[in-house]
């Protein structure tokens, strides 16, 4: 495998210009999951958030019951999601969960959902039995927020074809990772998620299957998360389609002393700051907003057209507001 160097310049916008964004290396932009294809080098892609846990980040459980998870993915779906994201087991320290019971917890959502919908699915574990049971139930794509803490689970992707995000993180799964310190945090990331690419690769994961993702907040402080988001350009040089996982989470918080349900501006703008700097796939919450952001950033970007052309476009300037078909 060629190793890509980071690149530092933009990407010309014509004739004496130059574009405020990156445009990433990709060695595999066009991926297929399911029926669905999604083209990195001009699209990205919205990842809602369900998870199926009594004590998640963000909404506390909410989702927890087995028909409010479905019924979640499937508004996120109507509100302009391309992908939804299904965890049974929170990042944060906390007791181990058999797969057993966290397979309960997933398993039906996925089945669920890939009946009704043709959505792109995600299950975030590092247990490959639960990987194996979720792709069997109709998941695309393991997300794996241990960087590849159990190698086995890169076979089981590998056995199945299905996709495999390889996150940065530091600490065993569910346990706490004291005061984290990096030289350049950055470099550091991008040096591990690069082995992690390699380790998967030597366990057959095919390179096109394989999607990164630099960890925002996960054993990393606020300082870190702010310059990895301000330098995502260099894990997006890695070559692999990259992954921002920013949604109302702490850097935010303590950025603009706010709680969680005060961050989606901080999370939005954090997400166009990383799409700049060449992430393909946003993991948000709150998806109809992040849908807006998204789409609009796609249109400035030059990749998608407008819903409609009709200010100053005739004789006489027409008020531009929501058209119906």
């Amino acid at each position: 495998m060629t190793t890509l160097q980071p690149a530092h310049t933009a990407r010309s916008a014509g004739a004496g210009t130059a574009a405020p964004f990156f445009t990433p290396p990709l060695l595999h932009p066009v991926r297929r999951f399911g029926s669905r294809t999604l083209d990195f080098s001009r699209q990205v892609a919205l990842m809602a958030i369900v998870n199926r846990t009594p004590d998640s980040f963000y909404d506390g459980g909410a989702t927890f019951a087995l028909d409010a998870a479905v019924a979640a993915s499937l508004a996120a779906v109507d509100d302009g999601a391309d992908w939804v994201d299904i965890g049974g087991v929170p990042f944060a320290p906390g007791p181990a969960l058999s797969a057993q019971e966290e397979c309960g917890r997933v398993v039906p959502v996925v089945e669920a959902v890939s009946a009704a919908s043709d959505v792109i699915i995600s299950v975030d574990t590092f247990l490959p039995e639960v990987a194996a049971r979720s792709i069997a139930a109709g998941a695309h794509v393991i997300n794996d927020t241990t960087g590849l803490a159990n190698p086995e689970l890169a076979s089981v992707v590998a056995e199945t074809g299905a996709h495999l995000i390889i996150t940065h993180s530091l600490a065993r799964p569910r346990t706490v990772h004291p005061r984290p310190t990096y030289a350049d945090v950055v470099t550091e990331v991008a040096a591990f998620l690069q082995d992690k690419v390699e380790l998967a690769l030597s366990l057959g994961v095919p390179a096109d299957k394989i999607i990164v993702d630099p960890g925002h907040d996960l054993n990393k402080n606020t300082l870190h998360t702010l310059e990895l988001t301000r330098r995502f350009n260099e894990i997006a040089a890695l070559g692999f389609p990259a992954l921002a996982a920013v949604s109302n989470k702490d850097f935010i918080g303590e950025t603009l002393n706010q709680d969680k349900a005060e961050r989606l501006e901080g999370s939005l703008a954090s997400g166009v700051v990383a799409i700049l700097g060449g992430a393909r796939i946003l993991r948000m919450h709150n998806v109809a907003s992040a849908a807006s952001a998204i789409r609009m950033t796609e249109a400035v970007l030059g990749w998608r057209q407008p819903a409609y052309l009709l200010h100053n476009m005739g004789d006489a300037n027409e008020a531009a507001g929501r058209r119906t078909p």
